[in-house]
């Protein structure tokens, strides 16, 4: 296996966060669920029990299974994400390639989506998560190969993108605070109130130029 070919997690969160995020949700899931039928079953017996809880706690047991498998990983130039399946675009041959900002519970996160071949699925990628003036970013090695495999795709909005997770890993060099680093700040620039949205690729390239100007 060459150094290309080799499989770099992507994963923003410790795996074991994300395990222990999702047993926390599945045991909630199982109390709401008994709890709600417990109450209902009273007076419609046994089915009222079973309807409740399987409305309530499986769909949430199905989310916490999801996350618990969830792990995305960089393998040559394919990213793959697997949960209950596993979902995989080539990177390098990306048709479609947007920033998404998410803000829950005060936390905003900066995602590349990108959609693509062999299947024109599009998966989600998060590159940092801030809260405050804190927060988690994708380690130096897997930025830089997100940034080489954009780059080589050579068209303007991957080049654009390329161009900022480089000036996010300088500014980690330099030891600027999170607050001071271009992920951070384009995060920063999305408007409050939305839970998810879009970045308009325009307005992000004018933040990458100015970083150099």
């Amino acid at each position: 296996m060459s150094a290309t070919e080799e499989s770099v997690p992507l994963n923003l969160l410790d795996r074991s966060l994300i395990r222990a995020r999702a047993r926390n949700v599945a045991i909630a899931a199982v109390i709401v669920g008994a709890a709600l039928g417990g109450v209902i079953g009273l007076f419609a017996g046994p089915l009222g029990f079973v309807v409740p809880f399987a409305v309530v706690a499986v769909p949430l047991l199905l989310l916490a299974l999801t996350e618990a498998r969830r792990d995305t990983s960089l393998r040559g130039t394919e990213v793959r994400v697997r949960a209950l399946g596993t979902r995989v675009v080539d990177l390098a041959r990306a048709g479609k390639l947007d920033l998404l900002v998410t803000d829950v519970r005060g936390a905003r996160t900066i995602s590349l989506l990108a959609t693509g071949p062999p299947k024109d699925k599009t998966v989600t990628l998060a590159l940092a998560m801030y809260a405050g003036t804190g927060g988690r970013e994708l380690d130096i090695l897997a930025l830089r190969r997100i940034a080489d495999t954009l780059a080589g795709i050579g068209t303007a909005q991957a080049l654009v993108l390329s161009d900022l997770i480089v000036a996010q890993l300088r500014a980690e060099a330099r030891g600027d605070a999170a607050a001071e680093r271009p992920l951070y700040r384009l995060g920063s620039m999305a408007p409050e109130g939305r839970v998810a949205q879009k970045l308009d690729p325009s307005a992000v390239a004018r933040f990458v130029a100015a970083l150099d100007s």
